[in-house]
């Protein structure tokens, strides 16, 4: 993007470690934000993923994007370790104008096609609790921030929209069903909440992602991706985590955001308001193909 539409502001992206998080970071730095990217990979300390990306490598990223990017190792289900984020953003900027929550801690611990009495119960818990309780924990500490000076903007990042999934039993997955439709009516709920302070709270979904987890599925990379669709023809509409990041940030770049205000939106549905592209100058649309 490379304009500076965002220069001066102050962003949190929660869960940048990777995927969406991660693209949506670079895009707002590279709108010229001052972008925390927080989640729970570090080079000292991996995650339950163990997955090679690093909380420390997003900053990197959002630094050459040309902003400014903070590493920040944290647990959003720990309250404590959130309110510290809070009192640091407050300490070295004094406002925050963006918060991302794209949380979700369920990789791994899913599972897809099980009635409920067949579930593991712990694993169950564990993803819901990753997947929501993070995010309120999230909007309790730093939204106290963010409604400091009017015009901030929140956004709950979900896997459908609210209509969507509302209408639609996800992946035949209880605890997956329900972390989806929690996070999407947060962002309704949190709208009538933000609007006293002259603040926006927008719901948002990626469209069939190829992040580094699923590239890595398809045994493909980005430099070949289209050779996925050999083992499904859908791929065909999926989109690189920089596409929602765009639409991020061109919602944040909006003076007149507020009109989206409890809105449940896709990535697509974004770019044709303000006609940006994905990287490879398409709009896909995987919502759109599903209809």
């Amino acid at each position: 993007m490379s304009n500076n539409m965002l220069k001066d502001k102050i962003a949190v992206v929660a869960g940048a470690t990777r995927g969406a998080g991660r693209g949506i970071a670079l895009e707002l730095g590279s709108a010229g934000a001052v972008v925390y990217v927080t989640g729970r990979t570090s080079k000292s300390r991996p995650s339950e993923y163990n997955r090679p990306e690093t909380i420390e490598e997003s900053a990197e990223l959002v630094d050459r994007a040309g902003g400014n990017g903070i590493a920040v190792c944290l647990d959003h289900t720990d309250p404590g370790q959130v309110e510290s984020l809070t009192e640091t953003i407050r300490r070295n900027h004094g406002r925050l104008d963006i918060l991302v929550n794209d949380i979700w801690g369920g990789e791994g611990k899913t599972q897809w096609d099980v009635p409920i009495w067949e579930q593991s119960l712990s694993q169950g818990i564990h993803v819901l609790r990753n997947a929501t309780e993070s995010h309120i924990i999230t909007n309790h500490y730093l939204l106290k921030l963010l409604i400091q000076h009017p015009g901030g903007v929140l956004f709950e990042v979900s896997d459908g929209t609210l209509d969507y999934n509302l209408a639609h039993y996800r992946c035949h997955c209880l605890f997956y069903d329900l972390s989806k439709i929690v996070v999407n009516r947060m962002a309704w709920s949190l709208s009538i909440e933000l609007a006293k302070h002259r603040c926006t709270s927008i719901g948002i979904t990626p469209g069939w992602l190829r992040s580094e987890m699923m590239l890595d599925h398809f045994h493909v990379t980005e430099e070949n991706w289209q050779e996925a669709i050999l083992q499904d023809a859908e791929f065909i509409n999926s989109e690189t985590p920089r596409f929602v990041g765009r639409a991020i940030a061109h919602l944040s770049a909006d003076p007149d955001v507020s009109r989206f205000n409890g809105r449940s939106l896709t990535a697509y549905d974004v770019s044709q308001v303000y006609g940006f592209t994905d990287l490879d100058g398409r709009q896909p649309d995987c919502w759109g193909a599903k209809k």
